[in-house]
């Protein structure tokens, strides 16, 4: 059975730091599904689409990672493809104690399910998709904050 992670978010947009914890959880995996959840409670800055096209264009050339879009539960979306790692990464302690939360309901309700936690490299640390979206509302440059080959005005 292939060791398949779910790395779940809403990726409004998709930023480095979201890129280095995929790609270095690569090796650790036989696969990683990048999950974008239809979260009902916020108001998307990119489409669903469009980030399911910017994310797909981002690992183009990697085989072992797929983008899909999910709602619901992430444990439920992680059984329906048989997946027993959640992959979430961690910027900080405030980071760590919400999604040590999340983890340990989720294993209550699937205790096959575990999640695995990545540190954030220390450079992307202050990277998060809120901030991007704040720049970009006042037509800031965010090319430093973004995979290099998203030129973010196309998903706009």
């Amino acid at each position: 059975m292939a060791n398949i992670a779910v790395f779940p978010g809403s990726f409004d947009p998709f930023t480095i730091g979201h890129e280095s914890i995929v790609k270095r959880a690569i090796p650790v995996f036989d696969k990683i599904v990048i999950a974008i959840g239809k979260n009902t409670t916020k108001q998307s800055f990119f489409t669903l689409e469009n980030r399911l096209k910017m994310i797909s264009d981002v690992f183009i050339n990697e085989s072992k990672v797929s983008v899909e879009t999910y709602t619901g539960l992430t444990v439920d979306f992680c059984k329906n493809i048989n997946s027993k790692y959640i992959l979430r990464g961690l910027r900080n302690s405030t980071d760590f104690e919400y999604e040590r939360s999340i983890a340990l309901m989720n294993n209550l309700m699937h205790t096959e399910i575990e999640t695995v936690f990545l540190l954030t490299q220390s450079e992307h640390t202050p990277v998060s998709s809120t901030i991007v979206r704040e720049i970009l509302k006042f037509d800031g440059d965010v090319s430093r904050f973004i995979p290099q080959n998203i030129n973010i005005k196309n998903y706009l």
